[in-house]
């Protein structure tokens, strides 16, 4: 893993764009270093995270909504105030089923979601 320059400390909401990532989803990325990274995912009802695996391990926090997650083989209901984690390398993929925001923290830091350069 390259270096990669942390965030500023103090990041603020409305100084930060919405990326659109899918239909019905887009994120913010809210502060990292070399060793983690948060990010803000907002989904419209019905927006599909598609099934996926990654090196990084995942905690996220279901602010607001309800989503149909599968962990593995395992597929429940979340909803605000809820959390999961995800294993290094474990399939995952999540369908909106009431407009939410969740936040996501990586360990690693996800390189990909950075603008090239960072």
């Amino acid at each position: 893993m390259k270096t990669v320059r942390s965030s500023e400390e103090f990041i603020f909401d409305d100084q930060i764009e919405w990326e659109t990532i899918g239909n019905g989803i887009k994120r913010k990325i809210m502060g990292y270093d070399d060793k983690i990274l948060l990010a803000k995912v907002h989904f419209e009802t019905g927006a599909i995270g598609s099934m996926h695996n990654h090196v990084h391990s995942q905690v996220t926090y279901v602010e607001s909504g309800e989503y149909e997650l599968t962990i593995g083989d395992v597929t429940k209901t979340i909803k605000a105030g809820d959390s999961f984690y995800i294993p290094s390398n474990v399939m995952h993929g999540a369908t909106c089923t009431q407009e939410g925001m969740l936040i996501d923290v990586f360990s690693p830091i996800r390189e990909d979601f950075l603008p090239k350069g960072q």
